[in-house]
């Protein structure tokens, strides 16, 4: 198998297991590992329009698998409801352009470039979550004043801390096993040609 086919086939895996991960019953609210595909996905793939697919397709495929398990009744999270849905898509292919700016092969920057990723989707759509009307712990929704924005944002914070230790312990694996990947696989296979 070529190292393109063999490339197309690893970001296919990626995607959906990625995608199963994400619909995983009991997992830590926030611990999921699409901020850190995001990043990943910017920084590896060279034909930048082609990076936005992976997370794209990683949430799509998770929120089918979703909605399937609510329609049979084995969990109570929708996988496709109204509002504002579409947000997350953004967000998360906002997030792929920091990606672009994460060199693959220094650890400082996949760091900062998973802190930048977290704290960028945090405030973003917790932003939109008060702007849209978000409900409050108590069903209410969030005052629209800068005291109502900080209420939602303190309150998002344990998913805040979550989902940044998601995103390190994800691109460590993910960069890691590119690492790996490129060092001994695509390596020996071009010493052995």
């Amino acid at each position: 198998m070529s190292n393109r086919k063999t490339t197309i086939l690893i970001f296919i895996l990626l995607i959906i297991s990625c995608a199963l991960y994400r619909v995983w019953d009991n997992r830590p609210g926030g611990f999921a590992p699409q901020i850190a595909m995001a990043l990943f996905a910017g920084s590896v793939i060279k034909d930048k329009r082609f990076s936005f697919l992976v997370p794209l397709l990683s949430m799509l495929v998770s929120d089918v698998l979703y909605q399937v398990l609510y329609a049979q009744g084995l969990t109570t999270i929708q996988g496709f409801y109204g509002g504002a849905q579409w947000v997350n898509y953004f967000l998360f292919t906002a997030v792929t352009v920091i990606g672009f700016f994460i060199n693959k092969n220094n650890v400082g920057h996949i760091i900062a470039g998973s802190l930048a990723g977290v704290v960028f989707f945090f405030i973003a759509s917790n932003f939109f979550m008060w702007l849209g009307g978000g409900l409050d712990i108590n069903n209410q929704p969030y005052p629209k004043t800068f005291q109502g924005l900080l209420t939602c944002l303190a309150a998002g914070v344990p998913f805040l801390k979550t989902s940044l230790w998601a995103t390190l312990v994800f691109n460590t694996i993910f960069f890691g096993s590119y690492y790996l990947y490129n060092r001994y696989i695509v390596k020996v296979q071009a010493q052995s040609a």
